[in-house]
């Protein structure tokens, strides 16, 4: 199977679909099977929900942490296509890759981007909390035959030293992020959160990634992933600030996020807990 043919069989694997990314419009995403990127071909929704290191010919091969040459930890990987290296890729949210690092309890929470040789092999620095089971999640769009891209989304259950004890997501004492109102089972869901700051007041948002929120979420029973965007900037309301996200989730459940928005200049990543239950 060419890579050609994988994105004619790709599927949105994931519950929750991102909505949209910088730049493109909320209708497109409901009525195209991918947008645009400037200076690039069609992008697909993302195949995978990051719970499987293979999707449609591509894999996530070579996981391994070792110490670099100045001695800290790093996780290196490839991303192969049948059997053999992917080196020409597509930037996403201005990036080539994005990886994720989650531990069992969904407690550690790591958003990296890495570096790539010109072999292939992706690298970069990696400290957790404690040793453990951790699943490490890459998001990306390759070249397809065509010049368009094949977003894929695979993960892998790895083990994993201690690192810094004290480095996790347990909550932030600058930004609170809420629930303002929870998404409906279906394909037009919203999922509205409000950013605030610890006194309660709304907040001003910066970018980070040419969007003014991330969320990353996992669903608690099956890990599986979903990378959501604003659809729309930020609209400060008497409640906080609230950013609105496009969903697509088709069976309740318990969701955690990771919230990470930028605020005085600093990035916050802040974990939030979700519950999509059936219609009334």
């Amino acid at each position: 199977m060419t890579r050609s043919t994988a994105r004619g069989v790709r599927a949105v694997a994931a519950l929750l679909v991102a909505g949209v990314v910088a730049g493109c419009s909320a209708d497109d995403s409901r009525v195209e099977p991918g947008h645009e990127h400037v200076g690039a071909g069609l992008v697909s929704m993302a195949v995978g929900d990051g719970t499987s290191p293979t999707e449609v010919g591509y894999s996530l091969d070579g996981v391994q942490v070792r110490e670099s040459a100045s001695g800290a930890r790093e996780l290196r990987f490839r991303i192969d296509y049948e059997g053999a290296p992917v080196t020409d890729f597509l930037e996403e949210q201005t990036k080539r890759l994005h990886l994720y690092v989650v531990d069992d309890r969904l407690e550690v929470f790591r958003h990296l981007h890495p570096t790539m040789a010109d072999d292939g092999t992706w690298s970069v620095p990696l400290d957790v909390p404690d040793a453990g089971a951790y699943r490490v999640v890459a998001e990306l769009v390759a070249v397809d035959d065509g010049g368009n891209g094949d977003h894929v989304v695979l993960g892998k259950e790895v083990s994993l030293p201690p690192g810094d004890p004290g480095d996790t997501v347990a909550g932030d004492d600058v930004v609170r992020v809420t629930v303002g109102q929870a998404p409906a089972v279906g394909p037009d869901g919203r999922l509205t959160l409000l950013v605030r700051d610890a006194a309660g007041r709304a907040v001003t948002l910066g970018t980070w990634l040419d969007a003014y929120g991330h969320v990353t979420g996992f669903d608690t029973a099956t890990g599986a992933i979903a990378h959501l965007h604003p659809l729309d900037a930020p609209e400060v309301t008497e409640d906080g600030t609230a950013l609105t996200f496009h969903t697509d989730i088709e069976q309740p459940g318990d969701y955690r996020l990771f919230v990470q928005v930028r605020v005085d200049g600093f990035l916050h990543t802040v974990p939030v807990d979700l519950s999509v239950r059936p219609p009334a």
